[in-house]
C-alpha cells in the first residue's frame, strides 16, 4: 500500500552469529556445528555459563560456574531424560533419569563414585547401597512376591537376606 513502510530484512543466513557487549567482549554465540546447532551464553568475562545444543541423540543443556566447570546438565535422549548436577570439583554428585525401564536416582560421593541408587523397575522399587569400589552391599526391594532385603559381601555374595 502506498505510504506503508516496509520492515527490515526478513531472512539472514549464516553458520555463526556472535553477540558482543559494548566493550567488544563475547557474550553469546549461535553456531552450526558438525553435530548440530548450539547456543552459548557467556558472562561479563567471556566465560561460558550456559550451552544449549541439539545433537543427533537429542537436545542438551549444560550450565557452568564462574570457573567454567560443568555444574549441571540436562539431556533429552532417545533412551530417556537425564539431569546431572555436579560438585565444585566437577564430579557428578547425582543423576536423575527417566528411562524406558522407569525412573532412577543415583547418588555419588565426593570423588564421583556411585554410592546409592533408587529405581522403579517392572517388579517395583529397588534401593541399593554401594561400597567405595561400586559393589552393591545392601539391596532392598518390594516386588510381586513381597519385600526383600539382602546384605552382600565384597564379592557380591549374599551373607544375610530374605527372599
Amino acid at each position: 500500500m502506498p505510504g506503508e513502510k516496509k520492515s527490515g530484512v526478513k531472512e539472514i543466513r549464516a553458520t555463526r552469529f556472535i553477540l558482543e557487549d559494548e566493550k567488544g567482549k563475547l557474550r553469546a554465540e549461535l553456531c552450526m556445528g558438525k553435530d548440530g546447532p548450539w547456543l552459548s551464553l557467556y558472562d561479563k568475562n567471556s566465560k561460558p555459563r550456559a550451552v544449549l545444543s541439539v545433537r543427533k541423540d537429542g537436545p542438551e543443556l549444560a550450565l557452568y560456574d564462574e570457573d567454567s566447570k560443568l555444574r549441571a546438565g540436562l539431556s533429552v535422549l532417545k533412551e530417556g531424560r537425564v539431569l546431572m548436577p555436579h560438585a565444585e570439583n566437577g564430579k557428578t554428585r547425582a543423576v536423575l533419569s527417566v528411562l524406558k525401564d522407569g525412573p532412577e536416582l543415583r547418588l555419588y560421593d565426593k570423588n564421583g563414585k556411585p554410592r546409592a541408587g533408587l529405581m522403579i523397575d517392572n517388579d517395583g522399587p529397588v534401593l541399593s547401597f554401594l561400597d567405595e569400589i561400586g559393589m552393591v552391599r545392601v539391596g532392598l526391594s518390594v516386588g510381586k512376591d513381597g519385600p526383600m532385603l539382602a546384605l552382600l559381601d565384597e564379592n557380591g555374595k549374599v551373607i544375610c537376606g530374605s527372599p
